[in-house]
This record gives C-alpha cells, sequence and structure tokens, in this order.
C-alpha cells in the first residue's frame, strides 16, 4: 500500500533524499504538520538512515529538527482554525440553517469550554494517528485551547511518532541499500499505520465510556 495513494510518493521521497539536511527536516515536517499532505514517512526515517550511514547528521538531531517542524506546522492549523475558522463556525451558528441544524452559538461554545478541558488528551492521542495528527490542531484552534497545552501535547505526541520514525530509518540503515530504502519504508510503515489505528481506537473507546458512564451523585 503507498504512503499517500493521492501523491506519486517515490517522486516526494527522491525530492526529500536531494535536500536532507536539518533545515530541510525541519521545513518538510513544517509543511507535514501544516494545511498541505506531506508524509513525514519519507522525510524522517530517510534522514536518520543519512545520519547513521554518512555520519553528516545525528539521529538524536534529526528527531529534534522533525519534531520542531511538526510543532510549527501545528501552530499555522491552531492559528489559522482560531482566527479564520473560528468566525466561520460562529457565523454559520447563528444563521437560519445552523439553527435548522440545531446548532447555536452556546452550543458551540459549550463545546469550546469541554474541549479546553478535555482536549489535551485529544491532541496528544491524535498526533499519534494517521491523517488525523495533520488535521487535530484545526479543533484545538477552533476552541482556543490553551496555547500552552497546546504546544506541551502537540510536541509530547510528536516527538513519540518522529523517535519511531528515526528509530526505523536507523534500523533500516544496518539491513538495506539505499536503492531499497523507499520499499522497505513503505512496508513498515503500514506496522506503525496499524498501531496507529489501534491507538485511536482505544481513544474513541475511553471516550465513548466517559460519555456514558453513570454521573456520580
Amino acid at each position: 500500500m503507498s504512503l499517500f495513494a493521492f501523491i506519486d510518493a517515490q517522486s516526494l521521497f527522491n525530492l526529500v533524499w536531494e535536500h536532507m539536511s536539518y533545515f530541510w527536516v525541519f521545513v518538510f515536517m513544517t509543511i507535514e504538520s501544516s494545511f498541505i499532505p506531506f508524509p513525514s514517512e519519507v522525510v524522517v526515517p530517510p534522514a536518520a538512515f543519512i545520519a547513521v550511514k554518512t555520519g553528516e547528521m545525528t539521529v538524536v538531531g534529526v528527531g529534534v529538527a522533525a519534531t520542531a517542524g511538526a510543532l510549527c506546522g501545528s501552530i499555522i492549523n491552531y492559528l489559522l482554525a482560531m482566527w479564520i475558522g473560528r468566525p466561520i463556525v460562529y457565523a454559520f451558528a447563528r444563521s437560519r440553517f445552523g439553527a435548522v441544524c440545531m446548532i447555536s452559538p452556546e452550543k458551540v461554545e459549550r463545546a469550546e469550554a469541554y474541549f479546553d478541558k478535555h482536549g489535551a488528551i485529544s491532541t496528544f492521542i491524535g498526533r499519534l494517528i494517521p491523517v488525523i495528527r495533520q488535521l487535530i490542531s484545526i479543533p484545538a484552534g477552533l476552541a482556543r485551547m490553551n496555547f500552552a497545552k497546546f504546544v506541551f501535547y502537540t510536541t509530547a505526541g510528536a516527538a513519540i511518532w518522529n523517535v519511531a520514525l528515526c528509530a526505523l530509518g536507523a534500523l533500516l540503515a544496518g539491513k538495506v541499500d539505499e536503492k531499497d530504502l523507499f520499499l522497505q519504508i513503505e512496508h513498515y510503515n503500514d506496522y506503525l499505520s496499524y498501531v496507529g489505528y489501534g491507538i485511536g481506537a482505544l481513544c474513541i473507546v475511553y471516550i465513548a465510556w466517559q460519555l456514558l458512564k453513570p454521573k456520580k451523585s
């Protein structure tokens, strides 16, 4: 299964490979975590692979650059959702069509308050789930989640994901040649995706249990 069904992942991999440095890891990961779809799997593992093979970078440095880029891109989404998306949501809630859909500004406010209270775990877990990790910053921005909390949990979740990708790249450096790297990353990416989906399923079960469990009197 291709990393991204709607893009030429091989060409993207080649582009990243030709521009591999701490700076470009940061840039590519900023793009990956913002509103432009870009698979981190073609950035971090190759960078870690090069770090082990050539010594031009360190695996730790790759992880730091990748996590900093992920945070930067997430902040872009957060701010765009807060400054642009939130007024649109409230305008819809005040409209006649919003009323037909049983959405009101008061309900939106309650949703924002809920996310501010419980959104930290959603932001953290969301960074570990494929596809969701590029989008989880948007509801955080819409809900005006506490910025310090947002930065902390986004960084924590992104760091865990990037450690896994760095470990994959370092592992492959001792097993495969450069020409086989892309296919091996695609192969192992399926396993990483399954882990992410499993985490997402557990998160959904936990949230459902929290919502459905009897309230204490």
